[in-house]
C-alpha cells in the first residue's frame, strides 16, 4: 500500500472513529412544507433509489463498498418478493472515485438527473455534494458518518441517528460530542485500568489519539501513548514498551496495514492484552488473513460499535441477512449496516404506498423515525435536535471478540450493555 492510500485510510478511520459516537437530531413538520408533498397519481413504475460509494479511491477498492453491498442484497431480495406496493426497486449506483469533485458529480447524476426518491447506504471519502442533496430535499437515509455531514444537514439520515441541530452548521457552533462508554466497558467488564493509544506523526492520526486519551482519562485510566514515524514505523519498539508499561488495552489511530504489523510485533515480543480494540470498519471475516502472522494478537481483537453482530444468526433478521448475502466472498458489519439502511427505506417507501412514495413523504418518515432498529439490527436511533449539546448521555454498545474457529463472538446483548457516560467534545 502506497503512502498516499495510507494517509487517506487513517484519515478515514479518524473521522469515523470520531463521528460515529457522535450525536445529531430532528426538524419540525414545517420544514417539509413543499410543493413535492401534494399527492400524485398512482404510479406502476419502478422506484429510483441512489447508491454513492467511493468503490475507487485512495485508501482502496474494498473500504468503501460493504454498505453498497449489503443495501443490494436487501433490495435483490426485496425485488424477487414482488417489490414495494408492487414496485420494483431500481437501484442507481455512482461511484465517486473518492473525490468532492466525483461526489458532486453523482449527487448531479443521482438527484437532479435520474430524479432518486433517496440516497441509501451513502459512503464516500468526501461528501462534498451533501449540500446540494439537502436543498434538493432529497432524504439520504443510513449513511456512514466518515465527515460530518450527517450532523451538519437536514434530510440527511446517518445510520445512528444524530442529536445535533442539523441546521447547516456543523453540530453545535461547529463542535461535535461522542462519549466514552467504550472505556467504560472496558474498565467495568475487565477491569482494565491502563490503556494504550498508539498513533502515527501524521496530523490526522494525532489529533484522534489525542480525543481517544482524553476519553480515556475522564474514565480514570491510565494513559500510555505510543507515536510511530509515519515513514518508518518502529512497531517492534512500540510494542517492548507495551510489555514494559503492562498495558491491559490497545487502542490506534493507524491505518490497517500498520495495525497488522503492530500486532505481529506485539506477538513477536510477548506484549499481551486483554483487548486490542478496533470499530466497526474493521468488523469483517477477513481478520484471519488480515492478521496471518499475528495469532496471539489476532485472538485479542474486540470490535465495539451500534448494530448487532453480523454473525449473531441466533436472531432471525441477521440469519435473513445472512442467507440473501451467502454468496458474497467475504462478511462485514458495514454490510449489515447497508442492509439496515436498505431496510429503512423500504419501511419509509411502504408507509407512503397508499398516498403516494415522494420524496417528501420518505423524508417525513425518516424525520418521525424515533427509536429505529431495523427489526433489531441496530441499537434505536434518534434524531432529536437538542439546542445544546447534551452534558451525559444513556449510550448502549454492541460488542463482538475475534475467536479463531469461531469468528466474531458477540459479548451480552446490545441493548442491555448499557451505561451513562460523560459527551466530550471534539471539532471534526
Amino acid at each position: 500500500m502506497g503512502r498516499r492510500s495510507r494517509v487517506a485510510e487513517i484519515l478515514t478511520a479518524v473521522l469515523l472513529l470520531a463521528l460515529s459516537a457522535a450525536c445529531g437530531s430532528r426538524l419540525p413538520e414545517s420544514d417539509f412544507e413543499h410543493a413535492d408533498r401534494t399527492t400524485p397519481p398512482r404510479d406502476s413504475g419502478p422506484l429510483r433509489v441512489g447508491i454513492i460509494t467511493s468503490a475507487t479511491s485512495p485508501v482502496g477498492g474494498s473500504a468503501f463498498t460493504g454498505p453498497r453491498d449489503g443495501a443490494r442484497a436487501w433490495f435483490d431480495r426485496l425485488n424477487a418478493r414482488g417489490g414495494i406496493d408492487g414496485r420494483r426497486v431500481e437501484v442507481r449506483e455512482c461511484d465517486d472515485g473518492g473525490s468532492g469533485i466525483g461526489d458532486n458529480e453523482c449527487v448531479h447524476k443521482l438527484v437532479e438527473e435520474d430524479k432518486v426518491v433517496a440516497l441509501v447506504a451513502t459512503t464516500v471519502l468526501d461528501y462534498a455534494g451533501a449540500s446540494r442533496v439537502s436543498r434538493a430535499r432529497v432524504p439520504d437515509i443510513g449513511g456512514q458518518p466518515i465527515g460530518s455531514a450527517y450532523d451538519t444537514y437536514p434530510h440527511l439520515y446517518g445510520i445512528y441517528g444524530s442529536l445535533a441541530p442539523r441546521d447547516g452548521t456543523t453540530g453545535w457552533d461547529g463542535e461535535l460530542y461522542g462519549g466514552t462508554e467504550v472505556y467504560r466497558y472496558f474498565k467495568r467488564e475487565h477491569g482494565a485500568r491502563t490503556a494504550a493509544v498508539v498513533s502515527y506523526n501524521q496530523s490526522a492520526s494525532a489529533a484522534y489519539a489525542r480525543l481517544v486519551e482524553r476519553g480515556l482519562r475522564a474514565e480514570g485510566y491510565k494513559v500510555v501513548t505510543e507515536q510511530v514515524d509515519f515513514a518508518l514505523p518502529n512497531f517492534r519498539a512500540v510494542a517492548a514498551d507495551l510489555k514494559e508499561q503492562g498495558a491491559d488495552l490497545v487502542f490506534d489511530a493507524i491505518d490497517g496495514h500498520g495495525n497488522a504489523q503492530l500486532c505481529q510485533a506485539m506477538d513477536q515480543v510477548g506484549a499481551h492484552v486483554t483487548a486490542k480494540v478496533t470499530n466497526v470498519q474493521n468488523w469483517t471475516s477477513t481478520v484471519p488473513e488480515d492478521y496471518k502472522d499475528a495469532p496471539r494478537c489476532r485472538n485479542a481483537l474486540w470490535a465495539t460499535g451500534s448494530s448487532r453482530n453480523y454473525e449473531d444468526t441466533g436472531e432471525a433478521a441477521v440469519r435473513e441477512f445472512r442467507e440473501a448475502t451467502k454468496g458474497l466472498k467475504t462478511h462485514s458489519q458495514w454490510q449489515l449496516e447497508g442492509w439496515a439502511a436498505a431496510r429503512w427505506f423500504t419501511d419509509a417507501a411502504k408507509s407512503c404506498a397508499r398516498t403516494g412514495i415522494t420524496r417528501a413523504c420518505v423524508d417525513a418518515f425518516m424525520n418521525r423515525s424515533e427509536g429505529y432498529t431495523a427489526a433489531g439490527l441496530l441499537l434505536p436511533v434518534e434524531f432529536a435536535r437538542l439546542p445544546e449539546p447534551p452534558q451525559t448521555r444513556r449510550t448502549c454498545l454492541s460488542v463482538a471478540r475475534w475467536q479463531d474457529g469461531r469468528g466474531w463472538v458477540g459479548q451480552g446483548d446490545m441493548n442491555r450493555t448499557c451505561f451513562t457516560v460523560p459527551q466530550l467534545a471534539y471539532s471534526p
